[in-house]
């Protein structure tokens, strides 16, 4: 399941073994597949919802690429 350019795991990223990232993100691609299979069987109603989680997902890619990095951190070495 791709998002955006890659589709990378938590386990790719270090620091995040415990972290709620990591769970927002799980519950966001569980909910995208959930979505997606509805959309296929034309069970959904309105696509909104499913542009929200992609948009949640890309949202949660970028917090921890941002942390990876050191940046927007607070007491990041700069």
């Amino acid at each position: 399941m791709a998002v955006g350019s890659q589709d990378l795991t938590p386990t790719e990223l270090r620091g995040f073994e415990d972290d709620r990232l990591v769970d927002e993100l799980r519950k966001a691609k569980e909910e995208l597949f959930n979505l997606r299979f509805q959309s296929a069987t034309g069970q959904l109603d309105s696509h909104g919802r499913l542009r929200a989680v992609r948009k949640d997902i890309a949202r949660i890619y970028t917090e921890m690429r941002e942390r990876e990095l050191g940046i927007g951190v607070k007491g990041a070495a700069k």
